[in-house]
């Protein structure tokens, strides 16, 4: 006599549905959002119809000339690739002493370390751009880059900590018993083993610096605003504007966006870099 085999019930029942749903709605209402901006940024006039009269790419030919599309992406990525090399360039070392020495203290420069990364930039922003307003650096594309940094260089440091804690001693210590310095051991033995790492930490801070709005909005002037700020201004400042060029300035930052964040998640699991800060020991 043949047994009847059970299945396993599914689990979840209508909560798995009403989560699903709610999902997808969510979804939809965001993809409806985007295709609206982007069609209407190709629209010749669009009132009340389910599609534009007509379509034309005036509108980001007027965006690149009346809002200085091209010189406000050429301040964008200059001050994105100048906070990448910068907070790389000290970020990467002070990694390193954290994961290899233990001193008094260390704790709390951890805990230091987390507060920009946590924090909304908004909580320290004012105060910071009070600072470089009396030291005369706001405004200037200096300032931008200094206030960038405050997240910019703790994100790099909690990032790379956990990727040179994975490198084994022993591979410094036979470079030393070799006759390297420590100098020679960082340069030559641990950046070549880090370059995934540091891959991971400058895409990031790139994909951060180019849609941080709060501190770059404090600090920026005229000829230094990044391509969030100066379509906040485009879209708020008072005058008369078309609607359809400051949608195609919002596609052209959302490409942007997409793109970079498409290059990051090529080089970059966000789930095993939680799960490395995560493991992190802090004593």
């Amino acid at each position: 006599m043949s047994v009847p085999i059970r299945r396993p019930r599914r689990r979840g029942g209508p909560y798995a549905w009403i989560v699903w749903g709610g999902v997808a709605f969510f979804l939809v209402n965001l993809l409806a959002l985007i295709l609206s901006v982007v069609v209407d940024s190709f629209a010749t006039s669009w009132f009340g119809d389910w599609l534009p009269r007509g379509f034309t790419m005036r509108w980001y030919a007027e965006a690149w000339d009346e809002f200085g599309l091209g010189d406000v992406l050429r301040v964008t990525l200059v001050v994105a690739l100048a906070v990448v090399l910068v907070a790389l360039a000290l970020g990467v070392p002070a990694a390193y002493a954290l994961a290899r020495r233990t001193f008094p203290g260390k704790r709390l420069v951890l805990l230091l370390l987390l507060l920009p990364v946590l924090l909304p930039p908004i909580t320290y922003g004012i105060p910071l751009a009070t600072v470089l307003y009396k030291f005369q650096l706001a405004g200037s594309m200096a300032g931008v880059i200094a206030a960038n940094l405050v997240p910019a260089l703790p994100f790099v440091v909690l990032v790379m900590t956990p990727f040179i804690e994975q490198i084994d001693t022993t591979i410094e210590s036979a470079a030393r018993m070799c006759g390297a310095g420590t100098r020679q051991v960082f340069l030559r033995v641990l950046v070549p083993l880090l370059v995934p790492g540091i891959l991971a930490a400058g895409i990031l801070v790139l994909v951060r610096t180019v849609a941080m709005f709060e501190l770059t909005f404090l600090v920026a002037g005229p000829d230094s605003q990044t391509l969030v700020v100066a379509l906040f201004s485009a879209a708020f400042t008072p005058g008369i504007r078309a609607a359809q060029a400051i949608d195609a300035m919002a596609v052209v930052y959302t490409m942007l966006s997409a793109a970079l964040l498409a290059v990051a998640l090529m080089f970059v699991n966000p789930t095993q870099i939680v799960a490395q800060v995560k493991e992190t020991p802090v004593d």
